[in-house]
């Protein structure tokens, strides 16, 4: 059995979406980041660096418990326990590997930034949002290159580099992006969309996914002073 600890956030669905794909049997546990679960000790035992998803797998290598954090890394132990979703051989092993690290690196972080200067930045502050709104477009204009004549994103198949990539490309307006210029990359969405795991994936904690705006002591736990403690 796999403990999860989670919370509905691109980085939490990448990995919903891997374990609903495999079937393997999983416990869900909330780590709400707007009230700051993921400062508490027990989790930081699992999760030094304070960031969700972790997962304790207690039918771990040689039958022994296994505790991992990190998304990618998270998926790279999934596929390897399973068999699945990671080619082995080399070419297409490394093919996948590096659009999961483009996606770790570049794609995901990237883009939480234009999240945040777009959106939730108490300041409009017109070069930050510039810079991380064209920043966007830079990397989906390499995903939509990436994709012409291609139904997956590596190794020309269904692989974790497409369930690491998709959970960011969910809400492209928020990025700054306008989706109707990069058709490769619409096209594969809506086929990723149409995959019923991928769908239970981002059903998992949904009705847990706050709307509207942070209160004031939610900001300070995601952006401000809080995270930023000694512990």
């Amino acid at each position: 059995m796999i403990d999860l600890y989670t919370w509905p956030t691109p980085n939490g669905r990448k990995v919903h979406i891997f374990l609903e794909e495999t079937g393997l049997p999983y416990t869900v546990h909330a780590i709400d980041i707007g009230k700051g679960d993921q400062f508490k000790p027990e989790f930081l035992k699992i999760s030094p660096n304070n960031k969700m998803p972790a997962l304790v797998d207690r039918d771990g290598p040689g039958g022994k418990p296994i505790s991992v954090f990190e998304s990618g890394a998270i998926l790279v132990y999934l596929a390897d326990k399973t068999g699945r979703f990671l080619p082995r051989e080399p070419h297409k092993y490394y093919d996948v590997l590096q659009w999961l690290m483009w996606q770790m690196g570049g794609f995901g972080p990237m883009l939480g930034q234009a999240h945040h200067f777009l959106q939730y930045a108490p300041e409009k502050i017109e070069y930050a949002m510039n810079r991380y709104r064209n920043e966007a477009n830079r990397l989906y204009r390499v995903l939509e290159t990436r994709l012409a004549g291609r139904e997956w994103v590596a190794a020309g198949e269904y692989t974790i580099a497409d369930m690491a990539i998709f959970p960011w490309s969910v809400a492209p307006e928020r990025q700054g992006v306008e989706i109707e210029e990069y058709p490769n990359v619409k096209r594969w969405r809506a086929q990723m969309n149409a995959r019923p795991a991928v769908a239970r994936g981002l059903a998992v904690l949904a009705d847990r996914r706050r709307q509207g705006n942070y209160t004031a002591e939610q900001r300070d736990i995601l952006f401000g002073a809080t995270q930023y403690a000694r512990r």
